[in-house]
């Protein structure tokens, strides 16, 4: 089996792709796989280095902003629309492929277009509760349109032809158990809140989680992780000023990254972060009540229709990020721990909404679209 992937721009779009892939090779050892990204993306560091072939092309995003520099952006990007159609074809045509799947992201929109062009049969997997543009377009034409979240149906042409497999979730999610990763991380008995804001970091978070970080060094009623971030450089300065010390407050442990994730995500009785999909899918492996706050600064607002997902089932709560101070969370954290049972009833909606066997669903869909291409 040749199989062509096609995703990029964020790591929302690449790591489902590399997890698919991933779980096509441990099924199939001599399938040959090939990625196209953008040429200049991160995907162009991460699939090589999860061992798989790259190729690149030159493609853009359009910008909404309509000035002068958006306008110069825009007639760039229109250009690179026709080239890179040219050089994805070039890439398809020596490849081969059995079947394209696609991931999202701008630059999979040229490749998996050209191939459903060229007649090779093509899938794509929408990661959010609200549907990309690319794969809104895709959708369409596409084999099968594979959905992480029932909802994201409702935004997509009826002719998609949608089936729900969840997203691929890390098998160090689905493996840690909550005992074994409080004994590892030292805890006691005392609930742990686990909060972040993403690799970079979320500024809004941070100066949000002060104020809690601090009662919690006063009071020592939680254990507290907190991943400030590679831009929250600040963040150690800013707790050190309002009287916090790690020599002492031994309760608080907080970190610029938190790289031992699944572990700590286990251990966490209540978890504050961002409503990236692949997040909310390893809360819902993991059966975690969480206090959501949706990015504003992505496409479509698409956090807030994933983070919407679960709140519409109680599986979460929710802040705005115009909402959020140190004073909402605060409150929004003794709101659930006042009463026990509504962390317990957040924890398991989230549990119920979780699909683990995401990579094997969707193994299957590839093998039906090319029997019945067959």
């Amino acid at each position: 089996m040749k199989v062509l992937f096609a995703g990029g721009g964020t790591a929302g779009h690449i790591n489902p792709a590399l997890a698919i892939a991933g779980h096509l090779r441990e099924k199939e050892p001599d399938a040959q796989i090939l990625y196209i990204g953008a040429k200049g993306g991160m995907e162009e560091r991460l699939v090589p280095a999860a061992g798989f072939d790259f190729k690149s092309i030159t493609i853009s995003g359009f910008q909404r902003k309509l000035n002068w520099a958006g306008i110069k952006k825009n007639v760039k990007t229109a250009v690179h629309v026709i080239t890179s159609t040219r050089e994805a074809h070039r890439i398809i045509k020596e490849f081969q492929p059995d079947i394209c799947v696609g991931t999202g992201g701008y630059v999979s929109g040229p490749v998996i277009r050209e191939a459903m062009k060229m007649g090779i049969p093509a899938v794509i997997h929408e990661q959010n509760a609200f549907p990309g543009v690319t794969n809104k377009m895709l959708s369409k034409r596409a084999s099968k349109t594979m959905l992480a979240v029932a909802d994201a149906q409702k935004y997509l042409d009826p002719s998609a032809r949608c089936v729900l497999t969840g997203n691929p979730v890390r098998p160090a999610v689905l493996r840690a158990e909550k005992g074994a990763a409080r004994k590892a991380l030292g805890l006691d008995e005392r609930p742990m809140i686990l909060s972040f804001g993403g690799s970079l970091g979320a500024r809004k978070i941070n100066e949000a989680v002060v104020d809690l970080l601090i009662k919690s060094a006063q009071t020592g009623r939680f254990q507290h992780i907190h991943g400030y971030g590679q831009w929250g450089g600040w963040f150690p300065d800013l707790l050190k000023e309002k009287g916090f010390r790690p020599e002492v407050h031994h309760n608080i442990d907080i970190r610029e990254y938190i790289n031992n994730m699944p572990e700590c995500l286990a251990a966490a009785d209540l978890v504050i972060c961002r409503a990236g999909a692949i997040t909310l899918s390893e809360l819902q492996a993991q059966g975690k009540a969480s206090v959501l706050i949706p990015s504003p600064n992505v496409a479509e607002n698409h956090q807030y229709h994933n983070a919407m997902a679960l709140v519409s089932r109680n599986a979460a709560a929710i802040i705005e990020e115009k909402d959020l101070t140190g004073e909402a969370l605060n409150k929004k954290v003794e709101e659930l721990f006042k009463k026990p049972e509504t962390i317990r009833e957040l924890a398991d909606n989230a549990k119920g909404m979780a699909i683990l066997d995401a990579n094997e669903r969707i193994y299957k869909i590839l093998k039906e679209v090319l029997a019945d291409r067959n």
